[in-house]
């Protein structure tokens, strides 16, 4: 088994807290690592219709099951078993009692903050990192100079956004091409329809093929209305739907000024390149090559994956971007306390002086050193520009 970041916090989490709740997209590894580390609890899965109609029926009956700790997959299949749960750890507020995994975010938040708030650490598992699947280990995320720092790769750029980091790819040796069609089939059918009201899924297909096409874009709710024949509030509410089922995030805007007009939308990103491939008809590695989204594919690499070391690290994410009317943009903002690293995201495989325009622009409105500043492009080599760091996309 391919040894995951975030299992070292649920170990130590399960010494501080009565009930553990796991979240994260579907097929990304969940009852694995959870039955990995806990190998003692008893397990119990709600997809299961017995045991959910137990659950749903007789909560307290179902929880006196069980003599010893429990981990309970897919909870939020049984709504009022929360409840039940509440009153056995405030019973007894030993830690490391439950443990509670599903990827339905939004009705398992639901219940946790109605029911468990302060009772309970919540963490959330992605997809692999690529360090994970390469079995490299990597300090917690601060600073650009503790994230971009592997120095080697065995993958290959183009394989790696083409395939993408669902567990099972890796682990069964299953094309994508194969496994992922039937994810999202899997996905429509199933978290949809429990998470809102769809009527038509095939139009919500097409909405999501549509959001792939924006990666990397700025999102703009009015257009996908437009493109699709939909009410700006729907296109909210199905964004919202994508969010909470982890397979896009929104990278916020930061509000620093330099006195002009700043962007104040957010830009998309969806957390497995492999899927956006997918839904792009993107079917082998050769149309990736000439797609006219590569560079946007690129740029999605790189986020994501910085994105899921902070989540790996039980860290909030302190990514941004920056963009103001007059066309100066910084890819990736970091945030560390009081400092701001910009980080430059280009696809290509050689660096040319101009690629530092915009960091150079920036570190000099923002009053910082240009040491501050990353630079990560679609190369291998590792060296200092100006004092700007130059790292290759692997390093991240």
């Amino acid at each position: 088994m391919i040894t995951r970041t975030l299992g070292q916090y649920l170990i130590r989490d399960a010494q501080y807290y009565p009930v553990l709740t796991l979240t994260g997209p579907r097929q990304s590894g969940k009852t694995t690592l959870v039955r990995s580390i806990f190998p003692d609890y008893t397990y119990v899965s709600l997809e299961e219709t017995d045991n959910r109609l137990l659950a749903i029926d007789d909560p307290r009956g179902f929880l006196d099951r069980f003599k010893s700790p429990v981990i309970i997959d897919e909870a939020q299949r049984a709504p009022d078993l929360f409840s039940y749960i509440q009153t056995a750890v405030d019973m007894s507020d030993a830690p490391g009692q439950y443990i509670l995994t599903g990827s339905q975010n939004f009705l398992l938040m639901e219940k946790v903050s109605q029911t468990l708030a302060g009772r309970c650490g919540i963490l959330h598992l992605m997809p692999f990192e690529r360090t994970e699947l390469e079995k490299k280990s990597q300090v917690a995320p601060q600073s650009p100079q503790s994230i971009f720092t592997n120095k080697t790769t065995d993958f290959d750029l183009l394989e790696t956004i083409h395939k993408g980091f669902y567990p099972r790819i890796h682990n069964k040796a299953i094309p994508p091409e194969v496994w992922l069609p039937d994810y999202v089939q899997t996905y429509l059918q199933r978290d949809v329809r429990a998470l809102v009201n769809v009527g038509d899924i095939e139009r919500f297909e097409r909405f999501l093929i549509l959001v792939a096409g924006r990666t990397g874009q700025l999102l703009n709710y009015s257009a996908l209305a437009n493109d699709l024949g939909i009410s700006v509030d729907t296109a909210k509410r199905w964004i919202s739907v994508l969010k909470t089922s982890f397979l896009v995030f929104l990278l916020k805007p930061h509000h620093r000024n330099f006195n002009k007009r700043i962007i104040k939308s957010p830009k998309i990103y969806f957390y497995d390149t492999g899927l956006v491939c997918h839904l792009l008809g993107i079917r082998t590695i050769d149309q990736l090559q000439t797609h006219p989204l590569r560079g946007a594919l690129f740029e999605n690499l790189i986020v994501s994956e910085t994105a899921k070391k902070y989540h790996h690290h039980r860290q909030q994410l302190p990514l941004y971007f920056w963009r103001d009317q007059t066309g100066h943009e910084i890819d990736l903002l970091i945030e560390d306390g009081t400092d701001l690293y910009p980080v430059e995201i280009k696809a290509g495989q050689t660096v040319s002086s101009g690629m530092f325009d915009t960091l150079h622009w920036w570190c000099q409105q923002a009053n910082q050193p240009l040491s501050t500043a990353t630079l990560v492009y679609g190369g291998n080599d590792f060296y200092t520009h100006n004092t700007v760091a130059v790292r290759p996309w692997f390093s991240v």
